[in-house]
């Protein structure tokens, strides 16, 4: 049965970070805009909780602001709110013992850069480390540049590009939060008063761009749902769009997106697991020696979870679990207490038995992006030979189909300014083309 009809100028596909920077532009600039997405909030991989107990938000996806990031701190500016340095020690953590950790990113990255010396050739960071580094004495320059590949960039060393990760490693500068979480922002997004519609609960499942209109069918609580627009916009995760068309959660495009198909090879989307830990207290401020009082993250290389940090400069009883890549896809689908459960067994390995963790804990929060049907995985990374894949990604499809999203973006993926960045970028290319059409001889 269809529930009904709806057109706009502009057709937004998902409400996320790049879809509602788009929306909002778009809206600006005086074209009627529909945004469609298939979740009941907006916020795509941004998923932010609260808990009255505590002062911070819980940010179940993205959490971080990752260097220089001009448009996420401008939109928190307009919001309110404002970037916070991450604070506190990082320590390295064996049976309850912690020692500063050494910070070998220097060096990695100075190794990194010798893939400049494979000229027009790629290879996997596991391949080039075998090949440039080699020698025992770089034993620990190869272990943190595989952690650093799994958890910063959620990536398999023995895919993601040694190209690529050099040349993001290049620009990677400090790490901030958004105060208040990233609410305030996605706030800001939806404030504009012009035409723009958001309608949750919209799964899209076909799009046909073979006439002069694009036509959406989507699946809504109350039926079949149809709209159709003079352009069209796709911001859903690259994981959505490499599915196969018969496949569930699928979107079934006419014609095929078949100019997308090498661009879509070249990017993967990867797994990351994250687990937010609320205990009674915060226990490892009162440690004797005060060794984790002052500890911004803690590292222990061989767990599951080989990563956690704090709230610094909050002092809050929370405590974030995080693993990305291999580790991850090990763990993704085998349920949420089998996850939290692995989570706290990488944390006793670094408290010891000092602190009986069953007894402190109160609460876990956890969010599976790998089973996610609307994101399938984290955030993307460049494979091998798939260099240029974020720019043919974003190039539109005469002029009726255009692209953003964090995987979308030629400047750098992974991050949300990228994913902002790329929905002003395409909204931008959108009223070029509006205006361009109205212009035209008839």
């Amino acid at each position: 049965m269809m529930a009904g009809a709806r057109s706009a100028d502009v057709l937004v596909l998902g409400a996320g970070a790049a879809g509602l920077s788009a929306a909002a532009l778009l809206a600006e600039s005086g074209r009627s805009v529909l945004v469609l997405e298939a979740r009941d909030r907006i916020g795509g991989r941004i998923l932010c909780r609260r808990d009255p107990r505590l002062g911070i938000p819980l940010e179940l996806g993205a959490e971080f602001i990752h260097g220089d990031a001009p448009l996420t701190c401008e939109l928190l500016r307009r919001a309110g709110s404002f970037a916070i340095d991450t604070a506190g020690s990082r320590l390295s953590t064996r049976e309850g013992r912690a020692s500063t950790r050494e910070n070998r990113f220097g060096a990695v990255r100075r190794l990194m850069q010798q893939a400049r010396r494979l000229g027009d050739e790629d290879l996997s960071v596991e391949d080039f480390l075998a090949r440039f580094a080699s020698d025992p004495t770089l034993e620990p320059a190869r272990t943190y540049a595989r952690m650093m590949v799994e958890g910063f960039d959620a990536a398999d060393p023995r895919r993601a590009s040694v190209r690529a990760i050099a040349e993001e490693w290049d620009s990677i500068g400090g790490q901030f939060r958004p105060q208040g979480g990233y609410g305030p922002l996605l706030s800001q997004l939806t404030r504009c008063g012009a035409d723009l519609r958001l309608v949750l609960q919209n799964v899209v499942q076909r799009v046909d761009w073979s006439a002069e209109h694009v036509r959406v069918e989507a699946a809504s609580p109350a039926g079949l749902v149809e709209a159709t627009g003079r352009r069209m916009l796709v911001t859903v995760p690259v994981g959505v769009l490499q599915l196969p068309p018969n496949e569930a959660g699928a979107i079934r495009f006419t014609p095929p997106l078949e100019e997308k198909a090498a661009a879509l090879r070249g990017i993967a989307l990867g797994p990351v697991l994250k687990v937010l830990l609320r205990f009674r207290r915060a226990f490892w401020e009162d440690l004797p020696g005060g060794r984790f009082r002052d500890a911004g993250f803690l590292h222990s290389p061989e767990a599951p979870f080989p990563t956690f940090w704090t709230q610094l400069p909050a002092r809050v009883p929370l405590l974030t679990a995080w693993t990305g890549g291999p580790r991850a896809a090990r763990l993704a689908g085998r349920g949420e207490a089998t996850v939290i459960d692995a989570a706290l067994t990488s944390l006793r390995g670094i408290f010891s038995e000092e602190v009986q963790l069953n007894e402190e804990l109160s609460a876990a929060y956890f969010h599976d992006w790998h089973a996610d049907p609307y994101s399938r995985g984290a955030y993307s990374y460049v494979t091998v030979g798939g260099r240029g894949a974020p720019e043919a990604l974003a190039q539109p499809l005469e002029n009726k189909l255009f692209f953003a999203g964090e995987a979308a973006s030629p400047a750098g993926i992974g991050t949300v300014e990228a994913a902002l960045q790329s929905g002003r970028r395409a909204a931008l290319e959108i009223i070029e083309s509006l205006k361009s059409a109205r212009t035209q001889p008839t």
